[in-house]
């Protein structure tokens, strides 16, 4: 035979990528992996997001409420710098040079403080106002005005022209000019009757007045802006007292706004010219972040090397003068005040959202435990086990985690990217170790039955011991640390971090202490129980012994969310009541209507018939009554005292029994007498000074009367202050008795009937409107939404850990029931024995979480003032906001834990009951 050749066949492995293999095999859990990821990098990106955009917010609406006259640089020359000849002064003041200057000074200070140019302003005036004897001229008080001479730069592209023309230079202006053009506002020339064509004399020095010829009226363009409000008396006249003169009489003071190139002839007058130099700041260019290096720019303007450089590039005699680092530093102040409060919910919520994410992968692991346990005992090492489940998890959670951060930056755009990005960072490599990491702990050895690991017959491993004690060791000196600061006389704790961590330590330290305790009382009845007639208890005893002893997971989960959230709504009803107290305290009722000159006749029943007014007290202040004995002006109000003790009642300020005020029966006229006196309600330091003696008072009509301090009070409705008494009106005279005041109360008293109802004359304030008015900031509006996210989220990620450990639990309480019902177990015996089950670990993190909860409120409130987040200024009318706790915030969510689990329980066996048992019961499945 001949040989016959064979063609080599070469062998081809047949490898299934595991990646793709294993996400075909479990799409569910991949999407709803990254369902959990996605949700948790959005909001872990958007947290940081959130809070730079409302520190931007806060600290650009505080330079728009210090306006330009606290926000601007104001850069001038000294009077050092008209010490060179006159030519030369000439020409320092011409526009060129002034200019020049300019340009150079914000190319200088723009590296360090971002300054807007379009309203940056610059030029000469004069520094002493310059007296004008011209007769048509307004004058309140037969006192001339007087006016500042000022050559502003770009007036044109600034203002209007409402009537006539610019103003314009004349060739070769000098100080021996004798006539120049200027422009007025429309509010100057509306105020001192100029009109164009006017000419003014303004004084000068050795020759003869200088003629200013008015040939426009120009209305600014954005009059709240720098350019004009730096200077206000660019747009409006002012009216100033005449100095030393004991009639207060008044002039007014304006300015005339020349021409840049006419400045030189300001040196033919009086009024001392300077140059000048007005850096506005770009608001939308600052960041709330960084105060602390803008107040270090403005200092080094102020008094600092980029002054020197000012100075180099101007003039060697350019002084500095602003209030914009006391803007910055008063936003720092509200800023670490409030800051770590928002850290206390962030944290929690943070803290809750990983244990999720862990329980995510152990749930993971357990699923899939005789895969890996096969795979082990086929020789998988640890290290290619670790390898695939995370490439495995990284293919779902990294796009998962950029879809997250994307969908936060397109939600709160603006903000810094840095932190957002690290969230999701940390969010998807978190999601992508935990199924490794629980996986190669579960599965270090190679075994193929693994032995149960009941709670209750459990014993922990030195190992886990030695850790629960260390970190409890940690946990415990961290809060003790945190204490003792707290209740000290140090440094105020609020900027610690161990304040946003102590809800986390508190529930460290809780879980371990209430896993290690749990067993106990299980081991306690399951003898007692094994005595019982019926089934179903002791059954759902065994069955609650029968819990894996890796439980602290899921439960630090639950306490920590439940002391978040009790703690986050313990600050927001804090808040909310400090600023209720202190809108009450202001305006002394519901809602308050004044006229100092006295209430029009029928007004009393008008607002009496206005929607959400259930009663109307009357009230007669005057604030000028003067006790005759060379004291002080003391506040007096004149009452009816059943009305007045009824208000106080009401809104719990100064209550006193109405018959404390009570006219003596023998008082024969209105003002009361030496032998009768009328009974008067004092503030502690009035009642000091008088003591319980009578004494006269001076109304301010005039009239007098006699009283006698019977009682003092702190505080009463319708006084605001340290000193005031308060009498019986009926014993006052007729025309110091003329009601003065309204105090209302009702249930929302409609605002815009009550002012239809006072008219004009009468001035109203509401509650409500003072509650809103003390949310000043976004800074104060922004953390506290944040809060409210925050605690909410905390929550759901806590729904989610109770249903994790449900889910896990699921298939073998399935099984259970479905062996039992053959057994004869009905469908009623059933739903009551999962119930049972799920009640043990239910009550403990209920019980642990309302006590946790507790106790971090306690461990925290001597550290935590509320003040500035309630009201944005510690000096709150209602005192300090101090943190309490609120029975609504520890007791709801706790039951909520209770509701939710039982009711998922009797889901389950209702749903169990509804499949049948053959499909639970097949044959070679895994329990």
């Amino acid at each position: 035979m001949s040989d016959v050749a064979v063609p080599a066949v070469r062998r081809v492995r047949a490898v299934a990528p595991w990646v793709r293999t294993r996400l075909r095999a479990a799409p569910t859990a991949a999407a709803a992996l990254a369902l959990l990821v996605a949700v948790t990098a959005f909001l872990a990106a958007a947290l940081p997001l959130a809070v730079d955009r409302y520190d931007d917010a806060g600290l650009r609406r505080a330079l728009e409420a210090a306006g330009p006259g606290r926000t601007t640089v104001q850069l001038y020359t000294s009077r050092a710098d008209f010490a060179p000849p006159p030519g030369e002064r000439e020409t320092q003041l011409r526009h060129a040079a002034v200019r020049a200057a300019h340009a150079k000074i914000l190319a200088l200070a723009g590296r360090m403080l971002p300054l807007d140019p379009e309203q940056s302003s610059y030029g000469v005036r004069t520094t002493r106002r310059l007296e004008v004897p011209d007769p048509w001229l307004s004058r309140p008080d037969e006192v001339p005005p007087q006016f500042l001479l000022v050559a502003p730069n770009a007036l044109a592209d600034h203002s209007r022209l409402r009537a006539g023309r610019l103003p314009r230079p004349r060739a070769g202006t000098t100080a021996a000019t004798r006539a120049v053009e200027a422009a007025v506002s429309a509010e100057t020339a509306r105020k001192l009757n100029i009109e164009v064509g006017s000419v003014l004399h303004v004084p000068g020095v050795e020759r003869a007045p200088l003629a200013v010829r008015v040939t426009g009226i120009v209305e600014p363009r954005a009059p709240r802006e720098a350019y004009w409000s730096a200077t206000p008396v660019l747009r409006s006249p002012s009216l100033a007292n005449v100095p030393g003169d004991p009639q207060r009489s008044v002039f007014w003071v304006g300015a005339l706004l020349l021409p840049p190139d006419a400045a030189p002839a300001m040196l033919g007058t009086p009024g001392t010219p300077e140059r000048y130099w007005t850096l506005a700041p770009k608001v939308s260019a600052v960041h709330g972040h960084e105060p602390a290096r803008l107040t270090s720019a403005v200092a080094s303007l102020e008094a600092g090397p980029l002054l020197q450089r000012v100075r180099a590039a101007a003039s060697p005699d350019v002084e500095a003068d602003t209030a914009l680092d006391e803007v910055f530093a008063d936003h720092e102040r509200l800023r670490s005040a409030i800051g770590p409060l928002v850290a206390v919910a962030a944290s929690g919520t943070g803290t809750v959202a990983a244990v999720v994410l862990l329980m995510a992968g152990s749930l993971a692991a357990d699923r899939r435990r005789a895969e890996l346990v096969l795979l082990r005992a086929r020789g998988a090492s640890l290290r290619g086990l670790a390898g695939r489940l995370l490439a495995e998890t990284a293919v779902v959670a990294v796009p998962a985690a950029a879809l997250g951060l994307a969908a936060a930056r397109s939600a709160l755009p603006g903000a810094r990217p840095l932190y957002a990005v690290a969230a999701a960072a940390a969010t998807a490599l978190l999601a992508c170790a935990a199924l490794p990491l629980r996986a190669v702990a579960a599965h270090r050895s190679v075994r193929v039955h693994a032995a149960r690991g009941d709670v209750a017959a459990a014993r922990p491993s030195r190992r886990r011991t030695v850790a629960e004690l260390t970190l409890l060791t940690v946990a415990v000196g961290a809060i003790v640390a945190l204490r003792t600061r707290g209740t000290s006389d140090g440094p105020d704790p609020s900027g610690d971090p161990l304040v946003s961590l102590a809800p986390v330590l508190v529930g460290v330290i809780a879980a371990l202490v209430l896993v290690r305790l749990y067993p106990l009382p299980l081991r306690a009845l399951a003898r007692p129980a094994g005595r019982l007639r019926g089934v179903v208890g002791p059954l759902s005893l065994a069955r609650a012994g029968r819990t894996s002893a890796s439980a602290v997971l899921p439960l630090l989960a639950l306490l920590t969310a439940l002391t978040t959230a009790a703690f986050g709504g313990s600050v927001l009803t804090g808040v909310a009541d400090a600023r209720d107290r202190a809108a009450v305290l202001a305006v002394g009722a519901d809602a308050r209507v004044d006229a100092p000159g006295g209430l029009p006749s029928g007004l009393t029943d008008r607002v009496r018939r206005v929607p959400g007014v259930r009663d109307v007290t009357a009230v007669s202040v005057d604030s000028s009554a003067h006790p005759q004995d060379g004291r002080p002006t003391v506040p007096l109000a004149g009452v009816d005292p059943d009305g007045y003790a009824a208000l106080a009642r009401h809104t719990g300020i100064g209550t006193f029994d109405a018959d404390v005020l009570a006219v003596p029966g023998d008082t024969t006229a209105p003002g009361g007498s030496a032998a009768a006196p009328l009974p008067a309600l004092a503030s502690p330091a009035v009642a000091e000074r008088y003591g319980t003696r009578p004494f006269p008072v001076r109304l301010g009509d005039g009239s007098h009367v006699t009283v006698r301090i019977v009682g003092a009070r702190e505080r009463t409705p319708v006084l605001v202050g340290e000193e005031f008494l308060v009498v019986d009106r009926a014993g006052l005279p007729a025309a110091a008795a003329r009601p003065t005041s309204l105090l209302v109360t009702g249930d929302r008293p409609d605002a815009h009937g009550l002012r239809a109802a006072a008219g004009d004359d009468a001035r109203v304030r509401l509650r409500a409107e003072a509650f809103a008015a003390y949310v000043d900031s976004p800074l104060q509006s922004g953390a506290e939404r944040v809060y409210a996210a925050a605690v909410a989220a905390g929550a759901g990620y806590a729904v989610l850990a109770l249903l994790l450990t449900l889910l896990r639990a699921a298939p073998e309480r399935a099984a259970l029931l479905a062996r039992l019902r053959t057994m004869g177990l009905t469908r009623a015996q059933g739903r009551r024995l999962l119930v049972l089950e799920s009640l043990p670990q239910a009550l403990l993190a209920a019980a642990g979480g309302t006590l946790t909860a507790w106790a971090a409120v306690r461990l925290l409130a001597p550290g935590v003032d509320l003040t500035t987040l309630a009201v944005a200024t510690a000096a709150s009318p209602a005192g300090p906001a101090e943190l309490r706790t609120d029975p609504v915030s520890l007791l709801v969510p706790a039951l909520a834990v209770v509701v939710l689990t039982v009711g998922v329980a009797a889901a389950q066996a209702w749903w169990t009951g509804r499949r049948g048992s053959v499909r639970e019961l097949r044959a070679g499945d895994v329990r």
